[in-house]
């Protein structure tokens, strides 16, 4: 397992706080997992985590600002998505550059002058921009379930959670809420783990679970726009990885991604939607896994 969860302290430019984890050997190739909007980094499953450790890698994980046990903006705006989609981003807290800076604040927390990164969904993206703007700081870049901010590009189809409403704030009827989001959101190539799931919903709900957090996220992403442009002038060997089924940012994201970047790899997996079943880590981390240990023979 992990190492106890620690905590950076007046992490990068916002000087916040954030919760991480390490996993492995610290002298191994240090991979740094970036969650998605509203999740926290125990998202990241730890059998996931501990079958990239089984490759040789040193795996960090991390609660993003306004996520889990990092730090909370509870006094910013109320996010108002009409009016941002209309152009107008005063409510926008932050922008996703923000977030990819609070990310090489980390790494300079941890004294990692450069690493191997992994973004999902909304992590893919900070991840994609911290490729960008900070290039030094990269060794290798692996996309996931992500895409470029292109309007109609990677569109999450919202019809499907119509009937979910907001989250709960009872305990137990907010694990059965998230349950039944993230089964909408699944695989439908594969099993749901219910058991699982609402094990972790509960974990979720205890470290922190923030709604308005989520839409400061949500409004970052809006506020960031289109990086399809700068995507192209990346020179970092990555890996865009992306289900045939997601409803949630659809496979044209991932696509639209290896397609900006120039020498992406692109890997769809059949039956995968917005979600990573257990029977996928071992592909996946193997696919990672390669990738890593081709640039690190190459420096």
């Amino acid at each position: 397992m992990g190492m106890a969860e620690l905590k950076a302290r007046l992490v990068g430019p916002s000087g916040i706080e954030i919760a991480y984890e390490r996993f492995g050997a610290p002298d191994a190739p240090p991979v740094l997992l970036i969650m998605g909007a509203g999740a926290q980094m125990i998202n990241w499953p730890e059998g996931f985590c501990e079958a990239l450790v089984g490759h040789g890698l040193h795996v960090v994980r991390f609660d993003t600002r306004d996520s889990g046990r990092s730090t909370h903006f509870p006094d910013a705006p109320v996010p108002d998505f009409a009016a941002a989609l209309a152009g107008d981003l005063s409510t926008a807290s932050y922008t996703l550059s923000d977030m990819a800076a609070d990310t090489v604040g980390l790494l300079d927390a941890l004294g990692l002058t450069d690493v191997h990164l992994v973004g999902s969904s909304m992590g893919g993206m900070i991840a994609q921009l911290v490729a960008v703007e900070h290039p030094d700081r990269v060794r290798s870049l692996t996309s996931m379930m992500s895409t470029t901010g292109e309007p109609g590009v990677g569109e999450a189809d919202f019809s499907v959670f119509a009937d979910l409403g907001g989250p709960p704030d009872e305990r137990e009827a907010f694990v059965d809420w998230q349950t039944r989001a993230l089964r909408l959101a699944a695989s439908p190539g594969y099993e749901f783990d219910a058991a699982t799931t609402a094990e972790r919903a509960g974990r979720i709900f205890d470290r922190g679970y923030d709604a308005l957090g989520i839409q400061r996220q949500g409004l970052a992403v809006v506020a960031t726009g289109d990086r399809t442009a700068r995507l192209r002038s990346l020179r970092v060997p990555t890996l865009v990885l992306h289900g045939d089924s997601d409803i949630v940012c659809d496979v044209g994201g991932g696509r639209a991604t290896a397609a900006a970047v120039p020498g992406a790899e692109l890997v769809i997996l059949e039956g995968m939607g917005h979600h990573l079943p257990r029977e996928l880590w071992p592909e996946v981390a193997t696919r990672i896994a390669a990738l890593v240990h081709r640039v690190e023979e190459g420096r």
